[in-house]
């Protein structure tokens, strides 16, 4: 493998003091202002060199974090820098800070809401709910043995020991006393009111009401999430956020979850739940996030919507629409912006000095937001090429067959 080599420093060091000479724009009084330059020079000859092709090593550059706030950097700070820190692997590209501190839920965003059974034990008693089933027994008053099905009675239709069903009024059926309340109530407070109605018959009645079929609302959403014969599994409903900012969550309805993070709207989901179908916990997951859009039109050579895939800026979005044209004013482009209430914002931007190279850290190349119109306009000079080519060249020229502007004979060159 060939080494790399390097200048001696009785060569190298006036040749970069000459460099940086030439920067300053050749005036003496510059000097003292490169000296810190100069002295980088002298250390660069040394460090800035490779030691293989592939090394992790310094790289003359311009780090806009040196300015401290003090205003754009020149060429002229240049320094050493940390620029391939990976070498070959830079590609991969660094673990950098996230985009946003959090995310927050916007419009046409898809969630994926995973549901899970807690099994775990009430902080109350448990309140029966229509499309329980319980087994109404009594040790005094027989038995039918035949009665293991809903609403069974077997052989004498006058024994008490059966299994009901709490319909959909919130009411069971029970011989003699007929119809008994039983939605909301706890199975204790159920089977004192069945024994109360029952020692008008019996002296001891001796119910007792044992849960056969419990939270039924929880099986009833379990049924209605679990996809886990589709190509998916598990249970989990796919949900897009509507254009008023809210979604339709099965058993709870509509919920506004715009502006939230994911932790906020499960917060808020299993808080409703928790009121409605306890024993439930949901996680949201980001599946999709809503298509973002930059639009750049004016002097580029492809106008049109892309889009916002990540941090893009604008000398980035000019690049997308493939450059600029001809005639296009790169001093002033235009990005127009639409805030949080939709009001409309404008700013102008200078990036002439950074697409031709003369500006290492432009402060003008701001981040786009999405929906933002980044406008290249038409420069002066373009201004009046259009105004001559659409005046004389398509309109006064045009209207004479000879060409014969002024009295003079533009197609024989002679005077009228």
């Amino acid at each position: 493998m060939a080494k790399t080599r390097t200048l001696p420093a009785r060569i190298a060091l006036p040749l970069l003091m000459a460099a940086c000479f030439a920067l300053a724009g050749g005036h003496a009084q510059h000097a003292e202002r490169l000296a810190p330059a100069v002295a980088k020079c002298q250390a660069a000859c040394c460090q800035c060199q490779p030691t293989s092709p592939a090394a992790p090593n310094p790289i003359w550059s311009v780090d806009s974090a040196a300015s401290n706030g003090a205003g754009e950097l020149s060429w002229a700070s240049r320094s050493c820098g940390d620029w391939q820190r990976y070498a070959q692997g830079e590609y991969v590209g660094h673990a950098r800070l996230p985009h946003v501190p959090e995310y927050r839920i916007r419009v046409g965003d898809q969630l994926s809401l995973f549901y899970l059974r807690t099994r775990e034990i009430f902080r109350h008693a448990y309140h029966l709910q229509v499309g329980d089933q319980v087994r109404v027994e009594s040790l005094t008053a027989g038995s039918n043995p035949s009665a293991n099905e809903p609403g069974s009675l077997g052989a004498a239709d006058d024994r008490l020991d059966r299994i009901v069903e709490v319909q959909p009024d919130g009411m069971i059926t029970l011989p003699l006393v007929n119809r008994v309340p039983a939605a909301s109530r706890t199975v204790e407070a159920l089977q004192d009111d069945i024994g109360k109605r029952y020692e008008e018959w019996y002296k001891v009645p001796a119910i007792t009401v044992t849960p056969v079929k419990v939270n039924t609302k929880l099986e009833d959403l379990v049924a209605t999430v679990d996809s886990r014969a589709g190509s998916v599994g598990g249970l989990r409903i796919t949900l897009t956020v509507s254009p008023d900012g809210t979604i339709q969550v099965p058993g709870l309805g509509s919920i506004y979850i715009q502006g939230l993070t994911p932790d906020e709207a499960k917060m808020e989901v299993d808080a409703r739940y928790a009121n409605i179908v306890p024993g439930v916990e949901v996680t949201v997951a980001l599946l999709t996030r809503a298509p973002r859009f930059i639009y750049v039109l004016g002097q580029v050579t492809r106008p049109g919507r892309f889009t916002l895939e990540g941090p893009t800026s604008v000398v980035q979005a000019i690049a997308l629409a493939e450059g600029s044209r001809l005639g296009g004013n790169l001093r002033q482009v235009v990005v127009f912006r639409r805030g949080d209430d939709w009001r409309l914002m404008a700013t102008m931007v200078d990036v002439r000095g950074a697409l031709y190279g003369r500006r290492p850290v432009p402060a003008d190349d701001i981040w786009l937001n999405d929906s933002d119109v980044v406008l290249v306009p038409k420069s002066p000079i373009q201004i009046v090429d259009d105004l001559i080519e659409q005046v004389f060249t398509r309109g006064v020229y045009a209207a004479f067959p000879r060409e014969i502007v002024f009295g003079v004979d533009f197609a024989s060159g002679s005077v009228l």
